[in-house]
């Protein structure tokens, strides 16, 4: 009769991703930036993509000054081919295999909201994490496992003014990560989400300058502040790391406490 170690050895490198690989969508600015920067710096080869060919650029140039291993390109995730394009690239850029993927409004009444508005919301974040995923799926097979984390929002818990569709494409990312950390368990890959709550980023510029907003807000976050794109990039490498290696189908929040606090 064999047994298990109670305790299994701590390998050196539980804190590394020296010799990995990453995607990581989005990543010009904000919370997209801060990730692919944290993952590089633990020692992944990274690459990402953006909208803007010049905001690309500028942060590409500013990861080479760094020294950290980091690509890019072109790419609007709520296009199909595009992603597929982009899929294309990153196999052929990492050898057939991948070992991250990192996936990361308008904010109107629900009546107000077009069909327009919904596709593009609908297509830029479930379409696009459930399709990355897809194309994603053999790379990390080939790995022979690998770490997919979402970027979603503490809007797929509460009910924040003006986001009902937003919201709802969150909330639906969260239940994706939970199916198929389930599904692809078999291969060895794990899929987890990280929620945030108010963080100070470009897209959240406009609420920044509204003061009476932010009071309000900080007043409902026990540690009394906005997070930092640092504050997310650092629990999504966490579950990145082999240090993670038993987290799965889960949904972290970092909101500084927001969504439990009791004081509306």
């Amino acid at each position: 009769m064999s047994s298990v170690p109670e305790h299994t050895p701590i390998s050196t490198n539980r804190w590394s991703l020296a010799g990995t690989t990453a995607l990581v969508t989005g990543g010009s600015k904000g919370i997209g930036y801060a990730i692919v920067e944290e993952l590089a710096r633990l020692g992944s080869a990274v690459h990402t993509c953006a909208r803007s060919q010049a905001d690309l650029e500028k942060c590409l140039q500013q990861w080479r000054d760094s020294k950290l291993k980091v690509t890019g390109s072109v790419c609007d995730v709520s296009s199909p081919s595009e992603r597929e394009k982009l899929m294309a690239t990153v196999k052929s850029q990492f050898d057939g295999k991948l070992n991250i993927l990192g996936r990361r409004s308008t904010n109107r009444r629900t009546v107000e909201q077009t069909m327009e508005d919904f596709k593009l919301l609908i297509s830029t974040n479930l379409e696009s994490a459930f399709h990355l995923s897809q194309l994603a799926y053999p790379l990390l097979r080939a790995c022979g496992g690998g770490s997919i984390v979402f970027v979603t929002s503490i809007c797929g818990f509460i009910s924040i003014d003006n986001l009902s569709v937003y919201s709802s494409t969150k909330g639906a990312m969260n239940q994706l990560a939970r199916n198929l950390a389930c599904e692809w368990a078999k291969d060895n890959i794990r899929t987890n989400s990280v929620a945030p709550g108010y963080i100070r980023t470009p897209l959240n510029g406009f609420l920044v300058q509204d003061e009476e907003f932010v009071a309000r807000e900080n007043h409902r976050v026990p540690l009394g502040r906005w997070g930092k794109p640092e504050d997310v990039a650092g629990v999504a490498a966490f579950l990145c790391l082999p240090s993670s290696g038993y987290v799965n189908g889960q949904t972290i929040v970092v909101d500084g406490g927001r969504i439990v606090n009791g004081n509306h």
